[in-house]
């Protein structure tokens, strides 16, 4: 039974917001200045989207997928569709800043609303550190083109010349050679040696990194129309050299690259769907701008669905035109676009896509750190974080401190970490938002205490269609991928990766190891760079436990502990038990197929990030509750309304 105090807890933690609440808590508060228009919202989405995405990543998930990656485009397009579809419907309701925070305040109360917004934080800050990260690497090769060397501890990040340095030392110690090892693991391995030495600390720092954040934090801070008007310059040049692109390699397409289309089957493809779902981060942001825009329930949709199908369209068309100009197998570098041109012997053009490349990574931090400092504004008005936070600069009217906060926040972290680590977080908690915005929509369907929205997520009786779906999901799962369902089913044990083989076994295996493969396959050892990890690679995982075998060392260092492998399946099992019950609530509860629909595309989406990032993300958010149960729960505005 509970006791009185604790349904009093129960409904502080989850009391909602009025639509009545929020606009007259909005117009309590100072003004922001109202410039924004359709078109200016719509620049804002295509600079948030086209950046590290179409000029890094897109190669990535180009050579895992061939060819046949366009379809994993045109899948992600379809999630963001179906939750920019919720997004939309509720700005068109809500149009005020804090974007998913705010309509998670209305659809699910307090606790949901402070989760998301927390979540909302680590996302658009680990979104800027990633391409702070990315432009360092840009600005500097650009540079490089003009014989100009920054050294190498001034543009890499201290984990990576940290971990590379280890790494390299033992494999220097069981003999490879140091020239032999891949080109960034050198340069990281002399950075950290190269680093001044302060008290025994290596200062390993990327400071073109922090040089941008300082300079896209400037121009946020001094106003809303000083960033719209560098926003619009930016996508201009950054689509320009796109459409060149497209129409230059066109000309230089063999269509015999194109076979095989799917060369790896649908795992292959399925395997860029964070490289790829990260290229299309960054169209919910328009929202935090709403207190800013002339019309924003008519704009802020409309803008949000023009910015995903220009990009959706331009990101199928390179992706032809790269997996044409060459083997998706050569795809796999940092820079596919200048790489594709410098094979042909084309520098001009290598030259103008570094340079806009420059330019469009600049746009999309310039709106990640529009979105950051909005959201703290709004969470700080609704007292679940300090006053402070709220304040609005008297001239610039722009949220000053969350501004410099912001900036802060990303700077000091971006000149540590690693672009891997920082990217799989970002997509975690911007997938997190689409999905509770998604269900968010789900809540308030049939709710008569909220105003007519200027535009309604058009409605689908997902009654048979869910049931239908789980069926036929069902039936292509046992026909075409039995082995595979049926090892996720009984949690057989996977091979783990070459990386962490090696790590595992002591160094007279390894020396064991090294030499065995030095003295029966020469060839093929010296084909890998006499890199015992890149051999491993090539020969694949069956060969790789023959070897062990063979050579009488433990198999089971090969395979994955049971409980590591359920591990990795645990962010899978939550995506099908929350389909199973999308599946019943949408028979029973007749709920809009869209949002349904949104809610899966996106959870599946979260579901193929490793596990770990899923821990560092469930850290982030008991670190937001000790927060909110510390302070915010003391200091909300509702609850210290609701307790008068």
């Amino acid at each position: 039974m509970f006791t009185s105090q604790t349904q009093e807890m129960w409904k502080a933690l989850f009391r909602r917001k009025s639509t009545e609440d929020i606009l007259k808590g909005r117009a309590s508060h100072e003004i922001l200045h109202k410039t924004l228009t359709v078109r200016d919202l719509t620049s804002f989405g295509i600079a948030a989207i086209i950046g590290a995405g179409i000029f890094s990543t897109i190669g990535t998930a180009a050579s895992e997928g061939g060819p046949g990656v366009l379809f994993l485009f045109i899948f992600t397009a379809v999630a963001c569709g179906l939750a920019a579809f919720c997004y939309a419907e509720f700005a068109s309701m809500l149009p005020v800043a804090g974007s998913a925070y705010t309509y998670s305040y209305v659809a699910f109360g307090e606790l949901i609303a402070w989760i998301i917004g927390w979540a909302l934080i680590m996302e658009y800050a680990v979104g800027n550190i990633t391409v702070a990260i990315s432009w360092s690497d840009y600005f500097c090769g650009f540079l490089e083109g003009f014989g100009v060397h920054l050294p190498l501890w001034m543009q890499m990040d201290y984990f990576t010349a940290y971990n590379s340095f280890k790494e390299a030392e033992v494999l220097v110690q069981n003999g490879t050679d140091i020239s032999l090892l891949d080109a960034r693991m050198q340069e990281a391995y002399n950075a950290y040696l190269t680093a001044p030495n302060l008290f025994g600390f290596h200062l390993v720092l990327d400071i073109p990194a922090l040089l941008i954040i300082v300079l896209i934090s400037w121009l946020v801070y001094r106003g809303i129309k000083e960033s719209r008007t560098a926003s619009n310059i930016m996508v201009v040049i950054k689509i320009a050299v796109v459409i060149l692109v497209i129409l230059v390699g066109a000309f230089y397409v063999n269509p015999e690259n194109w076979s095989p289309f799917a060369p790896n089957g649908i795992g292959g493809i399925l395997r860029g769907v964070s490289a790829v779902f990260f290229a299309y981060i960054g169209f919910d942001a328009i929202s935090t701008t709403a207190e800013e825009c002339k019309d924003p329930q008519r704009d802020l949709p409309r803008s949000m669905l023009y910015s995903i199908l220009i990009c959706t369209t331009l990101y199928i068309l390179i992706a032809l035109v790269l997996t044409g100009m060459v083997n998706y197998t050569e795809l796999a570098v940092g820079d596919p676009l200048a790489f594709v041109f410098s094979k042909l012997d084309m520098p001009w053009m290598s030259g103008i896509i570094a340079l806009s490349a420059i330019v469009a990574m600049a746009s999309v931090f310039l709106v990640f750190q529009l979105g950051q400092p909005r959201i703290w504004m709004s969470m700080s008005r609704d007292g679940l974080l300090p006053p402070v936070f709220k304040k609005i600069h008297p001239k610039y009217k722009t949220p000053a401190f969350s501004t410099i906060v912001a900036a802060l926040l990303t700077a000091i972290p971006a000149l540590f970490l690693n672009l891997t680590t920082v990217t799989d977080l970002c997509s975690i908690g911007t997938l997190f938002a689409f999905v509770l915005v998604c269900g968010g929509v789900l809540m308030i369907q049939g709710r008569k205490d909220l105003p007519p929205s200027k535009f309604k997520t058009p409605y689908i009786n997902s009654k048979w269609i869910m049931p239908i779906l789980l069926i036929l999901c069902m039936y292509g799962l046992n026909k075409w991928y039995k082995n595979d369902f049926n090892s996720f089913l009984y949690n057989e044990p996977k091979v783990i990766g070459t990386g962490d083989l090696i790590a595992g076994i002591d160094s007279a295996q390894l020396n064991m190891l090294s030499n065995h493969v030095m003295y029966y396959h020469p060839k093929d050892y010296t084909g890998a760079g006499s890199d015992l990890r890149k051999y491993l690679d090539q020969i694949g995982q069956d060969e790789s436990v023959a070897l062990f075998k063979r050579l009488a060392l433990p198999v089971e260092l090969v395979y994955e502990s049971a409980w590591d492998s359920f591990a990795q399946r645990i962010p899978n099992w939550i995506f099908v038990l929350v389909f199973l019950i999308m599946c019943v609530l949408s028979f029973l509860k007749n709920l809009s197929l869209i949002p349904v629909m949104g809610l899966l595309c996106c959870l599946y989406m979260m579901a193929q990030i490793p596990v770990h990032n899923w821990l560092g993300f469930g850290i982030w958010l008991l670190t937001g509750l000790v927060i909110y149960f510390g302070y915010s729960i003391r200091h909300s505005v509702l609850g210290n309304e609701r307790r008068m």
